[in-house]
């Protein structure tokens, strides 16, 4: 299970969310959550300012605040590099190899030797690097 539902009244600012955008579904990380009143002839809504994850676009939406949302299921996970070019992990769980594109983020990106220990999340069936744990 890679999502589950919850109602937009419940999120909080640094949660995560996915917001489909042109037929994808892209997992984003709150950073404005701002409520407004029920007015006369209507609920409450929520306007959310969230970045995504691996693209780094901001995006906007407003949503009534009872309305049900889809939030991501992040698989946290260790992972050895056993290569640098390409650039491949070993999962420290179950073993498994897999390619990876180099982080995007200089100072998780400079620290990155063979034999380092990392810390990846897997998101959606996409895996992102996201701090290393030891080199």
């Amino acid at each position: 299970m890679s999502k589950k539902p919850a109602e937009v009244g419940s999120l909080k600012v640094g949660r995560y969310l996915i917001i489909s955008e042109g037929g994808k579904e892209h997992p984003c990380r709150i950073l404005s959550l701002d409520r407004s009143k029920p007015g006369k002839h209507g609920s409450a809504k929520a306007r959310i300012v969230a970045v995504g994850v691996f693209d780094g676009v901001k995006r906007t939406i407003v949503s009534p605040v009872s309305a049900k949302i889809q939030v991501p299921v992040i698989e946290k996970r260790n992972g050895q590099v056993i290569s640098m070019n390409p650039f491949m992990l070993m999962d420290l769980e179950d073993y498994s190899n897999f390619e990876l594109s180099m982080p995007e983020d200089e100072e998780i990106a400079s620290k990155i030797v063979e034999g380092a220990t990392v810390e990846y999340w897997n998101i959606l069936g996409q895996k992102k690097i996201m701090r290393i744990k030891s080199s």
